[in-house]
């Protein structure tokens, strides 16, 4: 294939991550991971396999947590890939008994593989960048423990508070737009680039 079409290829197979997942097409969304695939979350961290069932129960649940996608850059070496892509992680449930919509934005890093002839999804980490929430209601504000908030990295500290709030256990070490923690995810893309093991 030629260098256009592997890209096109990598960013069809982005694209269907968002729209399979967001829609609960779970056997399709199987398909974009790699039988080691790993996905890091603020919420979750493990197998592709036990992000797919725990997606599923939640969306069974009523559980929403939505993705919008912008541009992406990728770079290319060989069977390897690491992809950026500007993206926007919305969810919406009750914060201090307020319903509420939290709006994360940040970027999709991608560690991806072709295998078989087939591009697939090794590690997806996401960067996250600055969130705000807002109430559905503008008449209805929720009254946040600003202690509790202020314990969250700024990238995302609206969107841990409403997850710690329903229950989930939030990752508090995860990449932001710049400090040690994104600088040394940099760092792996660039091994992994050159053939090096995650």
């Amino acid at each position: 294939m030629s260098d256009f079409s592997e890209r096109l290829a990598i960013r069809d197979l982005l694209e269907n991550w968002v729209v399979w997942r967001d829609a609960g097409d779970w056997e399709r969304f199987r398909t974009v991971w790699h039988d080691d695939g790993r996905m890091m979350a603020t919420w979750f961290q493990g197998t592709a396999d036990e992000f797919i069932a725990v997606s599923r129960k939640g969306f069974e649940n009523g559980v929403r947590i939505l993705h919008f996608l912008g541009g992406t850059s990728i770079d290319l070496a060989g069977d390897r890939a690491i992809a950026q892509t500007k993206m926007t992680i919305s969810q919406r449930a009750e914060v201090e008994s307020v319903a509420c919509d939290v709006v994360c934005t940040g970027r999709f890093y991608d560690f991806l593989e072709k295998r078989d002839g087939k591009w697939g999804v090794v590690l997806r980490q996401p960067i996250y960048e600055k969130d705000r929430l807002d109430p559905i209601d503008p008449a209805r504000i929720p009254k946040l423990d600003r202690d509790v908030l202020d314990g969250f990295p700024e990238g995302y500290r609206h969107l841990a508070y409403l997850q710690t709030g329903i229950g989930y256990t939030v990752k508090r070490d995860m990449p932001g737009l710049t400090g040690p923690a994104v600088t040394a995810l940099y760092g792996r893309g660039k091994a992994w680039l050159a053939g090096g093991a995650l």
